[in-house]
């Protein structure tokens, strides 16, 4: 038998009083995986003599361990067993969503719980421009309250700015561009206030390179609390497509209702099992990088153009020049050297993000921010 009993009605809880009404009434499709994955499969009109591909083109010698002749597992069982013992925090796979990338989870949060041209999300620029795509996509209105100069959340005004139809309200920690952590404490203020009764979606997709403690921490005493989390960054696997989202059970099962039904391919859930195996090599990683960061922020701040680097809880460096940042952003790029101009964004005013690459990534950057200060000037 396969995942049975994965996608079932949901009574009760937070999902049942805040999901639109025609998601909890859905009968989700049934794949045939739902009932049976081993035996003779003749069910799923498969093609039963094998791919005509595989990865690296292993046709010869003939290696096809995944059989990608047939579906994967719908609900990525094995994936949400070692995310969980990674993670810990008493988590189980009932309360994990496991998708394409983070993005598909906050598509998927608008769908069922925002009702088109009725109900509204909140967001607090700068922040992941994602959200606001997404409920733009699905008709639903974005409620703007922006962080404090500092990159703080503004708690009071956040709380006054919901309204009754205030469904989701994203926080981006650490945020992008900021790069700055929400303390714990300020999402428990949001969690627990009574002016606010929609869900609080912790986006964590740079959590790894914190040395603060990730919101997943709140989700079993917090039933409104969502987070979201990526093997895109800290692990290296932006090119697989795999994210998570982490809540109650009975959230997590409406978006099992109503996702794709093989969201997450074979080869993207063998990738991804791998790294979920080796957090010796994820620490590895995550440490060179950190290293890294300091020294290239140490640089940044010796430069007599270099206003300011702001902290950084992330991967990369938002830092403000003293002018010139957007012809700055153009000619690097035009010289070869990508990095992102962020001066349009709120309290972003010529402001450049860089992500920490490797040693001589980053000398490469440094030298050609400084030749390029230099001919701009």
């Amino acid at each position: 038998l396969g995942s049975m009993t994965e996608k079932k009605k949901v009574d009760g809880g937070i999902a049942s009083r805040l999901a639109r009404p025609n998601i909890l009434e859905l009968q989700p499709y049934r794949c045939a995986r739902d009932d049976y994955s081993t035996g003779i499969l003749l069910d799923a009109n498969e093609n039963s003599f094998g791919p005509t591909s595989l990865p690296t083109n292993s046709l010869d010698p003939y290696d096809n361990h995944l059989s990608l002749e047939r579906y994967p597992d719908p609900y990525q069982l094995a994936i949400k067993e070692k995310f969980t013992k990674l993670r810990g925090c008493d988590l189980t796979p009932a309360n994990v969503f496991c998708g394409v990338g983070s993005d598909e989870a906050i598509d998927l949060l608008i769908r069922i719980f925002c009702r088109p041209g009725k109900d509204s999300v909140l967001i607090t620029p700068p922040t992941y421009g994602m959200y606001k795509v997404c409920a733009k996509v699905n008709d639903v209105d974005v409620i703007k309250c922006p962080l404090s100069p500092d990159f703080d959340v503004r708690i009071p005004e956040t709380l006054e700015a919901c309204t009754s139809q205030t469904k989701l309200l994203f926080l981006c920690s650490p945020g992008n561009p900021t790069a700055k952590m929400i303390p714990l404490e300020d999402i428990e203020k949001i969690a627990v206030s009574p002016l606010y009764t929609g869900l609080v979606v912790v986006d964590e997709a740079y959590v790894d390179f914190s040395d603060k403690r990730s919101a997943v921490s709140l989700v079993r005493k917090f039933p409104n609390v969502v987070v979201l989390q990526t093997l895109s960054k800290a692990f290296g696997l932006a090119g697989v497509r795999c994210g998570f989202a982490v809540g109650s059970p009975d959230v997590i099962q409406l978006m099992n209702n109503v996702k794709a039904p093989y969201n997450v391919s074979s080869l993207t859930s063998e990738v991804a099992l791998n790294a979920l195996e080796s957090p010796k090599i994820l620490e590895e990683k995550v440490n060179a990088i950190l290293e890294q960061r300091e020294i290239v922020a140490q640089k940044l701040r010796a430069l007599d153009f270099i206003v300011k680097v702001f902290p950084s809880d992330s991967n990369f460096l938002l830092f403000r020049l003293k002018a010139k940042a957007k012809a700055i952003y153009k000619m690097m790029a035009d010289n070869g050297v990508v990095i992102r101009f962020r001066g349009t964004e709120l309290h972003c005013d010529e402001c450049l993000r860089v992500t920490i690459g490797t040693v001589e990534d980053n000398k490469a950057f440094l030298d050609e921010l400084v030749t390029t200060w230099e001919k701009v000037n």
